[in-house]
Formats: C-alpha cells, sequence, structure tokens
C-alpha cells in the first residue's frame, strides 16, 4: 500500500465521533457525554458495560439530548463456545446487545467474533480454528434473523492475528466479507464490516477488500487510531493518530473512494492516553483527526 500523492482535503469535523473506551478511565458514561457536547464533538460509539452502569433509558435519553449521533455500539460476538448451552448463552446475550443498539440509537451493532471456545476459567478449549470460524457463521446468521427484522445492521470487525486464539478468529476484511457473502449475499445495509486501522493497516489486500465492501454497500463503521512501533502492549498500546506508522489519509482515501461517508471514529486503547486528563485526550483528539487523519 502507497501513500496517496498530492494535498488531501481534511476530514470533515462533523464526522469525529468518540468511542467511550478512549477516555473510560477518566470519566463516567454521562460524564463523557457532557464532555463531547462541550467540546464540539458531534459522535459518541458507547460500550455495553458502561450503559449497563448508567442505566440504558438514562444513556440514550442523555445522548438524545446532548445532540450527539451514535456511530456504533460495542458490542456483540463471542459466538463459539465449547457446548450447545454456551452458544444458546451467546445468542441470548447477542440479541440483549441488538435491543441496547436499538434503544440507544446506534447507526449499527460492532460483532467481535471471538477466537476458540474457552471453559469456565476462560481456557481455550481445543485447537480446532476451523470449528469456531464455523460456529461464528452460524452465530451470525441466526442473530441477522433476528436484528435485520429489528432493522439494526450487524458489523464484523476482522481483529489482527494475534487476536484470533481469544477474541476474533475473523482477522482480516477478506474473511469478513466472504462471511457476508456466504451469511447475506447482496444484503450489504443489513450486514456489512466495521474497519478498525489497528487491525487491518498491514493487509496488503486492504485496497481491494474495501473497495470490495463499498461496492456491496458493507462499510458500516471507520475506527481510526495509531500504531506505535515499539508497541509495548498488544491491546492497551494503541497510539493517537499522527504517533505512529498507520497511513491514515491513504486509509481514509479508499473508503471515500469505496463510497464510504460515515463517521470517524476515534478508539484509542492506551494505558498512556487514560493517564490524561480526559479534556485534553479530546482536544488532541480533535486536533489529530483534522490534521492527521
Amino acid at each position: 500500500m502507497t501513500a496517496a500523492s498530492g494535498v488531501r482535503a481534511a476530514p470533515d469535523p462533523a464526522r469525529l465521533s468518540i468511542n467511550t473506551a478512549t477516555v473510560r478511565a477518566q470519566w463516567t458514561l454521562p460524564e463523557i457525554v457532557d464532555a463531547l457536547a462541550r467540546h464540539g464533538i458531534r459522535g459518541i460509539s458507547p460500550w455495553r458495560d458502561q450503559v449497563a452502569r448508567a442505566g440504558l433509558v438514562d444513556s440514550a435519553r442523555r445522548i438524545r439530548d446532548a445532540g450527539l449521533f451514535v456511530s456504533g455500539y460495542c458490542r456483540g460476538g463471542m459466538f463459539p463456545a465449547a457446548d450447545a448451552a454456551g452458544r444458546r448463552a451467546a445468542r441470548d446475550d447477542n440479541r440483549r446487545a441488538v435491543d441496547e443498539a436499538l434503544a440507544i440509537g446506534a447507526r449499527c451493532l460492532v460483532l467481535v467474533v471471538g477466537g476458540l471456545p474457552k471453559d469456565a476459567a476462560g481456557r481455550p478449549v481445543g485447537r480446532d480454528l476451523a470449528g469456531a470460524r464455523a460456529m461464528v457463521r452460524d452465530g451470525i446468521a441466526e442473530l441477522l434473523d433476528y436484528a435485520k427484522p429489528a432493522g439494526m445492521p450487524l458489523a464484523i470487525e476482522p481483529l489482527h492475528p494475534m487476536y484470533a486464539a481469544d477474541r476474533a478468529c475473523v482477522n482480516t476484511l477478506a474473511q469478513a466479507n466472504e462471511l457476508c457473502d456466504e451469511v447475506a449475499p447482496g444484503d450489504g445495509p443489513s450486514l456489512g464490516v466495521a474497519v478498525d486501522v489497528y487491525h487491518v493497516w498491514w493487509d496488503p489486500q486492504l485496497p481491494r477488500e474495501i473497495a470490495r465492501a463499498g461496492a456491496a454497500q458493507r462499510l458500516l463503521a471507520y475506527h481510526i487510531c495509531d500504531w506505535l512501533v515499539p508497541t509495548t502492549d498488544l491491546l492497551n498500546d494503541r497510539g493517537m493518530m499522527g504517533d505512529g506508522v498507520i497511513d491514515l489519509p491513504a486509509i481514509r482515501a479508499m473508503m471515500e473512494a469505496a463510497g464510504y461517508r460515515g463517521a470517524h471514529e476515534v478508539e484509542i486503547f492506551s494505558g498512556r492516553w487514560w493517564k490524561v486528563p480526559g479534556d485534553d485526550v479530546l482536544a488532541t483528539c480533535k486536533a489529530r483527526h483534522a490534521g492527521a487523519s
């Protein structure tokens, strides 16, 4: 992948959204909503645990009253399980996630699909990655039957291969596109993908697969941050845009060329940034979105 040449227009600040993981260590969800309004940031993507603590009805009201749009809801998924009872529990939890996403007004429910089945202590059961992927396929198909009539789009988020065993056995955008083709061919608005640059920036097939998803109307979400060198923690050392090696303007150009007109959602899990005052984090997000994305 090469950076596009020439001067590129700055991103539209109205499309900036903050995934609440970015400032979850500093603030509660109600405080995040107030802070986004204070900083003139229009978008939010909350996590289910934060919504649960604040209350679903109250969270939806606060977000609506603040005039925010909900770029996505985090998260559903985690389909593989060691037995039928575990798969039924995953099914029921995912249906609750759809209901919550609808109540909060989300544009999509993001799916982190899960890795190898685990026992009660969280240890992987077996090594059958193909079997886990089959459970993911079946789980998404079943959930789509519930979500589509309700009008809640599902966005499959491929995660970096380092997460294949524990968090997501869908690891490339090609795999996500193929799942969409298999489960819901020709139904892009109902089942699509979330493109998170942290997980896919390295993929030599990324331009082709973004174009493929766009042609099928599957580009439902776009998450931005940066990849630091060195990365000291593979989960909690994401970089602020412009501090790492991801060519964010080039990826944004791919997304826009493929027809994406949605939010630019900043999602930064970072022990470094969680120590910074929340207002400073949001101010930096705004500046870096304008100048480095």
